[in-house]
């Protein structure tokens, strides 16, 4: 059975009315406050009283009690709802708390988070425990569980169970199920998934889609199997026909898909102004993209865009929170909410100087507070990647007659390896590169070439994948072996070598995947790592997600996971994995 959780005790919430009576003080009262009020779709003037983590009045009124009170005079400053990411992959090279605090610096203080490396990494005791530990975080994060796993793996069936599945969708923090990349299978039949999907409709929760280029018809289907939102819009086009099939859309703005200044000049040429149903997402970019902020920065461009103030705020808070059933907590500045609040120079910044979130201070003209604790992530077994098997002369043999060719930073196909690859180093002309994807355990391997990634980049290997298996890549044989034992002794990250020495590294000592670093140094070393492969040949935007989407079977055409190279539009391996 569901166990009922409550945001507030009875106890807490009479507490909080005392405070209306003024038997009891507010803990901050902010005066004078110029204010968007979502519900009259207005800026208002008044004033706001805060408990805790709770908003206890929003209005014309002061406390009769300001004995203790933080008293904030709010003259001349904007208030508006703390923004809401409503989907985050908050494992790509950050962790999960690393990336809270730095989105908080931006104005958003409540993510709607990806569960795929929980799921694939941690069993359920320990990954809800880390959930409960999260909890703790001034930023509010809730959840959404897969159904699949995006690739190929040895043994999906165990891992994507009935059960665990059904386990995950019945958390508190849990409010919807997808992201639908595994969407094709459901289309053919595939009643498990169906079945997945009812169940997370059944308990009021919504299901995300992940549906690029579908047509009208295929856009019904999936709204018929019960999917609510997606966020694959790349043209006003494809905004409209989400629209009327009655789907809430995400427009994106990522390091994969910057789409948001085609989607916003498409809309008004179009003439879609009616906004209710639009939300924004960032959609798990790398750290280098986020340099210049998160939701605030999509708000911004909307605004210059045209598009109403007001309208641009709610898309990036009260849209989202309506959409999720969460308005009665998050989304606006208003009586009973959860205290996030932005504070703004004027409407035209939507970048905060100012942040509450929970009702405390995470950011004060300007300055970062820090008030969570460091997570001790080996008491929820995640830590530094322990590898206890060696290379092999077999691991970087390359005798396979079919290569992967890359067409942009994620889409590969399949090519003729025509040129000789027997040798321990390929010329420097080639865009050529050995390839090779090694079970973390040391329990298989598959090697290949890899066109189209760089001309010069000689050893190249990263723990960093959708699976967390190892991958490498490079010209030269020996650099590759220096790249990967070096990667061995630091316990899992992304390491870059050239003539016999290590040139740059990102070590990501939380199970081979995340930083331990805070965001703005982490910003550093991905931005070193891009300028680096680009000097070297990459001729693409982004890296890590070439990484990432090598082994992703929702993208065309060619993959490398862990059954071996796989064929996406026909369902099929060509080339298994071998033992080792």
């Amino acid at each position: 059975m569901l166990e009922q959780v409550y945001r507030w005790r009875n106890k807490e919430i009479r507490e909080q009315a005392a405070i209306i009576d003024g038997k009891t003080p507010p803990a901050i009262l902010l005066k004078n406050a110029r204010f968007l009020h979502s519900t009259l779709r207005r800026w208002v003037e008044g004033n706001i009283w805060i408990h805790e983590d709770r908003i206890v009045y929003a209005g014309e009124d002061l406390p009769k009690n300001t004995n203790s009170t933080e008293i904030v005079d709010c003259t001349g400053k904007t208030l508006v709802p703390g923004y809401i990411e409503p989907h985050v992959h908050p494992f790509l090279l950050y962790n999960p708390q690393s990336f809270s605090r730095f989105a908080a610096q931006t104005g958003t203080t409540t993510t709607i988070n990806d569960n795929l490396f929980l799921f694939l990494h941690l069993q359920k005791k320990k990954a809800f425990s880390l959930l409960r530990k999260f909890e703790e975080s001034p930023v509010t994060m809730y959840w959404w569980t897969r159904y699949d796993s995006q690739t190929e793996l040895e043994s999906e069936e165990v891992i994507f169970s009935n059960s665990d599945v059904k386990t995950w969708l019945e958390q508190d923090k849990v409010v919807q199920g997808g992201e639908l990349t595994g969407w094709p299978k459901l289309l053919d039949g595939d009643d498990l998934m169906l079945h997945w999907i009812q169940e997370t409709k059944r308990l009021g929760k919504k299901v995300e889609g992940h549906f690029p280029g579908a047509s009208d018809r295929t856009l019904a289907k999936l709204m018929l199997f019960g999917a609510d939102c997606d966020h694959e819009a790349m043209t006003g086009e494809d905004i409209y026909k989400r629209l009327m099939q009655g789907y809430t859309v995400s427009l994106r703005h990522s390091s994969i898909r910057p789409d948001l200044p085609v989607l916003l000049d498409d809309m008004k040429k179009m003439g879609l102004d009616q906004y209710d149903s639009m939300l924004f997402t960032t959609d798990g970019s790398t750290p280098t993209f986020y340099s210049h902020g998160m939701i605030d920065v999509m708000i911004r461009m909307a605004i210059e865009s045209g598009i109403p103030a007001i309208d641009a705020y709610h898309m990036g808070s009260y849209n989202v929170a309506r959409h999720y059933n969460l308005q009665h907590l998050h989304g606006m500045i208003g009586t009973g909410r959860i205290a996030n609040i932005n504070f703004l120079e004027d409407e035209a910044n939507p970048t905060p100087v100012s942040v509450l979130a929970k009702g405390r201070w995470v950011k004060r003209d300007g300055d970062q507070i820090i008030v969570d604790e460091d997570i001790h992530w080996p008491e929820y077994g995640i830590e530094p990647l322990s590898i206890d098997w060696n290379l092999t002369e077999g691991d970087l043999q390359f005798s396979m007659p079919f290569g992967v060719k890359m067409v942009n930073s994620v889409i590969t196909k399949p090519y003729s390896i025509a040129m000789d690859v027997s040798l321990d180093e390929l010329p420097p002309d080639s865009d050529e590169s050995f390839f090779a994807l090694l079970d973390k355990k040391g329990k298989w391997g598959i090697s290949t070439i890899l066109k189209g990634f760089a001309k010069r980049v000689d050893g190249f290997v990263s723990s960093f994948s959708t699976t967390g298996d190892i991958i490498l890549i490079g010209k030269n044989k020996n650099d590759m072996r220096l790249a990967f034992e070096r990667m061995k002794e630091i316990g899992g990250g992304i390491v870059l070598t050239e003539n016999g020495e290590v040139i740059h590294e990102i070590r990501l000592p939380l199970s081979g995947m995340m930083s331990r670093k805070e965001f703005p140094i982490l910003i550093e070393e991905e931005k070193k790592l891009r300028e680096l492969l680009k000097d070297r040949g990459y001729p693409y935007t982004d890296p890590v997600y070439s990484l990432f989407f090598i082994s992703s079977t929702h993208l065309p055409y060619i993959r490398v996971t862990q059954r071996g190279i796989y064929d996406v539009m026909n369902k099929t391996v060509l080339f298994p994995t071998l033992m080792r």
